[in-house]
């Protein structure tokens, strides 16, 4: 494939920066740089404006309220909203169940759901992993029962990110009993308001707060807001975690943080000499760059369709996406050393506050994320689930 750009992509691309460069809050980009878990309301901030030029779903055809911009444009325009530290808008919603609505659902969750994913009011989370069943999805043991005009939804949903933002949540509950557990799965939109749905925070080893354990009781969900056909939730959802998994790439970050790491190693002293002096140091960066870009070209391959096996292809991105994010982060370690250890201050907290006496500027939240990134092994399927679907899918050829 010929990965060069055309003289309208760079065109696009420089339409891009120059929005960017106008409309980024400052404080927004600034809290993103240091590493912050994003607060609902900068989400929703920046959502916003992404809305009001008619990019806050750059994946969606126009005919849903999308750009319908091409595979390359969609690639560039998260490239430039990575490098100028945009935060990435909820996926949950845009990313994830959006699609399955536009292609699965109803007409009318299609009316009721799809403007407000758009506009940032409504912000999703995904009821898949349970105490019981992580990456095992088969074994989830929520239950949705039929009772008149509703499923009564009774079970217990974990590590759920952005619970304790979500106004609702897609859900994959227990339908049906059948030997073959995947078909007995439905797919399910619950209001996170209901009662009966109690949402408890995890703290996270860098000390930040994303994901929760959510309870639900007695949770009653109108038939209406079963998405397709009772019982054939696992079609949807495999369709839903091929999109998480291409995402969970994280190629644009990646190539953002490779270059940060380079600035410090530029800047950074090791025996009187800048660390990016050291042969071995330039050795691992080399070999990081050299699978960074190789990555990003088949990131740009799978979302050109030019793949014979998607499913076993974003796996594969997945899993070589979420190594390169941990390599990235221990070049940051080898070229700091101890001061990388500070994590970082609170958002709004003055410059050497409740801080150690010196800490170089790039310190702040290269830790945190260091620690809070080994989840990327674990998150839309284990490192050891992805390489169970590469295998299984190339040993049907």
């Amino acid at each position: 494939m010929d990965f060069s750009l055309s003289k309208a992509e760079r065109a696009f691309r420089e339409d891009v920066r120059s929005f960017l460069r106008d409309n980024l809050p400052k404080d927004i980009a600034k809290r993103q740089a240091r590493g912050y878990h994003p607060p609902k309301e900068d989400l929703k901030r920046w959502q916003a404006v992404l809305h009001e030029r008619g990019w806050s779903a750059p994946g969606w055809p126009a005919q849903w309220g999308g750009p319908g911009w091409s595979p390359i444009q969609q690639f560039i325009f998260e490239d430039e909203c990575a490098l100028a530290d945009a935060p990435l808008p909820s996926p949950f919603g845009l990313k994830l169940v959006g699609p399955v609505i536009y292609t699965y659902g109803s007409e009318e969750q299609k009316r009721k759901y799809l403007p407000k994913i758009l506009s940032g009011e409504t912000f999703w989370c995904q009821g898949f992993s349970e105490p019981g069943a992580g990456s095992d999805l088969a074994s989830l043991q929520t239950r949705a029962e039929r009772d008149g005009p509703d499923f009564v939804v009774n079970g217990r949903k974990i590590w759920t990110t952005e619970a304790h933002f979500a106004d609702m949540m897609f859900c994959l509950a227990r339908t049906d009993k059948t030997p073959k557990q995947q078909e007995g799965i439905s797919f399910l939109l619950l209001d996170m308001t209901d009662p009966g749905v109690t949402v408890r925070p995890i703290a996270t080893i860098d000390s930040g707060h994303t994901v929760n354990e959510v309870f639900i009781d007695d949770v009653r969900v109108p038939a209406t807001e079963l998405v397709g056909e009772q019982g054939k939730g696992w079609t949807y959802a495999k369709f839903l975690l091929d999109n998480e998994r291409t995402t969970n790439s994280f190629v644009h970050r990646s190539k953002r943080d490779f270059r940060r790491v380079m600035d410090i190693a530029r800047s950074a002293f090791d025996e009187g000499a800048p660390v990016l002096d050291n042969e071995a140091f330039r050795r691992g960066a080399a070999r990081v760059e050299i699978e960074l870009q190789a990555l990003e070209w088949a990131v740009l391959r799978m979302l050109s369709g030019d793949v014979p096996d998607p499913s076993a292809s974003a796996s594969a991105l997945k899993l070589k996406g979420s190594s390169l994010q941990h390599q990235i982060l221990d070049l940051a370690i080898s070229a700091m050393g101890q001061d990388i250890i500070p994590f970082y201050p609170e958002p709004e907290q003055k410059p050497g506050a409740n801080q150690p006496f010196w800490v170089p500027d790039e310190a702040p939240g290269l830790m945190a994320q260091y620690l809070y990134r080994r989840a990327g092994t674990i998150y839309a399927g284990t490192t050891e689930v992805q390489r169970s679907i590469i295998y299984k899918q190339l040993s049907r050829r």
